[in-house]
């Protein structure tokens, strides 16, 4: 009897709630940047420990390649940053949301 209004739903849907999302990401990655907004080099530093941390979730298949492109195009540009160059892209909140830089040639 297909129209009894109490059957159980199918688990097929999957939703792990321990999947991180780009906004969550990026979220971390300008809070790295942001606790050494003064001290660039330090800030660059955190920025290679998230890299890693997003590089391992993208080969473990938690992260698209679009995401992951997303992520390295703001690693790029905070690392190779000098302090002028770090500050402001710190201050764009442009930079800080998702979609930034896809139009951009990788």
């Amino acid at each position: 009897m297909g129209w009894w209004p109490f059957k159980r739903k199918s688990d097929s849907f999957e939703n792990d709630p321990h999947v991180r999302s780009t906004k969550m990401w990026i979220q971390d990655l300008r809070e790295v940047c942001e606790r050494y907004f003064d001290d660039r080099e330090a800030g660059q530093d955190g920025v290679k420990g998230i890299q890693v941390d997003w590089r391992k979730s993208h080969s473990e298949g938690e992260l698209d390649d679009s995401q992951l492109n997303g992520l390295e195009r703001r690693a790029k540009l905070l690392l190779d940053a000098d302090d002028s160059d770090w500050k402001k892209a710190l201050d764009d909140e442009e930079f800080w949301k998702a979609g930034w830089g896809s139009s951009m040639e990788g």
